[in-house]
């Protein structure tokens, strides 16, 4: 399924919003001038796995090399495709969960999600000595919070119904439900083959979603007096 726009408009403007996807196109730019230097920038600031695990034990790795990466990463990526996927999701649904939460818990919200789905991809990859770059951690974390803030909202999405296309209306619970299992799926498979061939960082995906889905209920908790209005 690919979502093309959701009908859930929101009633303020998304600085946040387009403010990272400005930031992650200026970097992305950034790396195309690199040239051959670019395969020791991200590996500088994309999140290496091995680097965290044995930072204790390496005399010569700073905390800042290490841990720093668990932000940089998330406003880096490894082709046009990989941005332009990542940040039309961003777009779609981004918009609605920044209206919601208010500009300032949004970038919270946010960095916080991208964070959490980096440790996950950690855990999951200690081993890792192959640099993790890309936003799709943090917005896994939007898309958590969307399905379960506007679970019927309505999303238009192309489905590919064997050799036919569809363009299809869809209730969001259904479009990013199927998105979490096909993450989840792949993330078990990723296990049981003990590699991660595709070079898709699926747990990054699944405890980004699953850290959007928590934190959002923890923030209607804590700092939204007003109950989330479900579409």
């Amino acid at each position: 399924m690919i979502p093309i726009r959701d009908r859930n408009p929101s009633s303020t403007f998304p600085y946040v919003t387009i403010g990272i996807i400005i930031v992650n196109t200026l970097m992305f730019l950034y790396e195309l001038s690199l040239g051959t230097g670019l395969d020791k920038f991200v590996m500088k600031f994309g999140i290496v796995p091995l680097k965290v695990s044995y930072y204790s034990q390496a005399s010569d790795l700073t905390f800042i090399n290490a841990f720093f990466p668990f932000i940089s990463s998330m406003f880096l990526h490894g082709g046009f495709i990989h941005l332009i996927g990542n940040m039309w999701f961003l777009w779609i649904f981004g918009d609605n969960i920044e209206d919601k939460l208010g500009h300032f818990k949004y970038f919270l919200f946010y960095i916080l999600c991208g964070i959490i789905a980096s440790s996950v991809h950690v855990f999951f990859n200690s081993q890792s000595n192959i640099p993790c770059i890309g936003a799709s951690g943090a917005i896994a974390g939007v898309l958590g919070a969307y399905m379960i803030t506007f679970p019927r909202a309505r999303v238009v999405t192309i489905v590919p119904l064997f050799i036919f296309i569809q363009v299809m209306e869809l209730p969001a619970i259904v479009v990013l439900g199927f998105w979490f299992v096909i993450q989840f799926f792949n993330g078990a498979a990723s296990i049981t083959a003990s590699t991660s061939g595709t070079g898709v960082a699926w747990w990054a995906h699944i405890g980004g979603f699953a850290a959007g889905v928590i934190i959002l209920y923890v923030m209607r908790i804590f700092f939204m007096r007003k109950p989330v209005r479900r579409r």
